[in-house]
């Protein structure tokens, strides 16, 4: 799995926005002005993504290229070695997790706005 392709499904979500606050090799993907993506653009690459605390251990027990999350709420966040052995099946299921949960935590408004954006 090469890290373009990961950019761009992130990027390709409703209502994603591309930054880099932090430097020219941490893209920062947001939704509504919050983050759902952390991508380290230079090898090795790896990527923060949220995640249900309830998961954030089981994930991180059945693979080691899941860890805490690296400069992040540990109880919420995940680092992913792209690297590793993670399938693209799964690292795209966790993008979409982390992106749903940040839907999930705004406004309503918003959360119509970007649903109906994703439908055109």
């Amino acid at each position: 799995m090469n890290i373009e392709e990961i950019t761009e499904y992130c990027l390709a979500k409703s209502g994603a926005e591309e930054s880099f606050p932090f430097g020219e090799m941490d893209l920062v993907v947001k939704v509504g002005n919050k983050i759902f993506t952390i991508i380290d653009l230079h090898p090795p690459y790896t990527m923060n993504l949220k995640c249900n605390p309830e998961r954030v251990e089981e994930l991180r027990a059945e693979n080691p290229d899941i860890q805490p999350g690296y400069h992040m709420n540990k109880k919420h966040w995940n680092t992913l070695n792209l690297e590793g052995s993670l399938s693209q099946k799964m690292i795209f299921e966790m993008i979409d997790h982390s992106y749903d949960l940040i839907v999930a935590s705004l406004p309503k408004a918003i959360q119509i706005q970007l649903s109906v954006g994703s439908n055109q």
